[in-house]
């Protein structure tokens, strides 16, 4: 039984598998209509629940459509539904849910809450996503990057904004599959540095630079992500953009990286806030095709999951 927790807990090897074995499902889909199931049914006769106490509409979508196109079947239930903690314990919940299903999902807040479901349960657990990560975003952009450009080691991926939970989940997939990290944002919205030791411990550039267009200079991906949570105050908000306003990658931004460089935002985008909808919807964009990619990804990661 594998869990899929964080990128640096996944072996480099397992982590190249589950990427080619994305490709491999959504080369295999090319032709057939957005509604039929694969041709091969891995998941058949399979329950699957993805439990959200933390709301969502691409985790959810691309999760439940994965699912079914492999076999198998979603039980989806929200945070109040379920009271994770709050009442029977997270150790409880994980015990019983291990008796009904055959994987769970989780997207919630604490990390805690993910590595108790994980510690109990008898069933695969998959990070949907936590405070502190974003594994299942970052599997889907590595494997948006290589379909457009080849290979990702030796790269330079360069990331402005806020260092949150994507951030954390690029340093660690830095580490894993060898590309360079350059991050660029306030000092005040700096990134755990335990997320930038441990890349670097594994042989990987990892720097900090506060001026975004000398952080750009020679960078193959620029990464940004919105500034305002859904749950965040206002005051929060407005702190956040007076942070961030010089951090918005914009066309001007852009030109400083390389000519052929790509652009990534894991949406939902505040648009002409973080990135403008003119390096959105223009050359370098790749954030539709970025989007897709979570659904093949999660796919093959569930496959790696139940070992099918």
């Amino acid at each position: 039984m594998n869990n899929f927790l964080d990128i640096n807990k996944t072996s480099p090897g397992d982590l190249r598998r589950i990427i080619d074995d994305a490709r491999a499902m959504k080369d295999a889909r090319k032709d057939a209509p957005k509604g039929m199931p694969d041709a091969e049914q891995p998941l058949a006769g399979r329950m699957v629940a993805l439990i959200f106490e933390k709301p969502s509409t691409r985790t959810r979508v691309s999760f439940d459509v994965g699912v079914r196109q492999m076999g198998g079947q979603t039980l989806v239930l929200s945070g109040s539904e379920m009271q994770l903690g709050h009442g029977e314990t997270i150790a409880d919940t994980a015990r019983v849910m291990s008796r009904y299903v055959d994987l769970i999902m989780i997207r919630t807040f604490e990390e805690q809450t993910l590595l108790e479901m994980a510690e109990h349960a008898t069933v695969p657990v998959i990070n949907g996503l936590t405070n502190r990560t974003h594994p299942c975003q970052i599997m889907a952009d590595v494997m948006t990057f290589e379909e457009h450009r080849g290979p990702i080691r030796g790269r330079k991926v360069v990331w402005s904004g806020d260092g949150n939970n994507v951030f954390a989940s690029f340093a660690h997939a830095a580490g894993q599959f060898g590309f360079d990290l350059t991050f660029t944002g306030p000092e005040t919205l700096d990134p755990e540095q335990v997320f930038l030791d441990e890349a670097r411990a594994k042989g990987v550039n990892v720097t900090i630079e506060r001026d975004p267009a000398k952080a750009v200079q020679g960078a193959d991906l620029v990464v940004t992500d919105t500034w305002v949570s859904m749950h965040d105050p206002v005051s929060a908000r407005e702190r956040r953009h007076n942070q961030l306003r010089g951090y918005q990658v914009n066309e001007a931004l852009m030109s400083q990286a390389k000519p052929d460089a790509l652009f990534m935002h894991c949406l939902p985008a505040h648009r002409d806030d973080e990135a403008t909808s003119a390096v959105m919807d223009g050359p370098h964009s790749v954030i539709f095709d970025e989007a897709e990619n979570r659904l093949h990804a999660q796919k093959a990661i569930m496959r790696w999951c139940l070992g099918v």
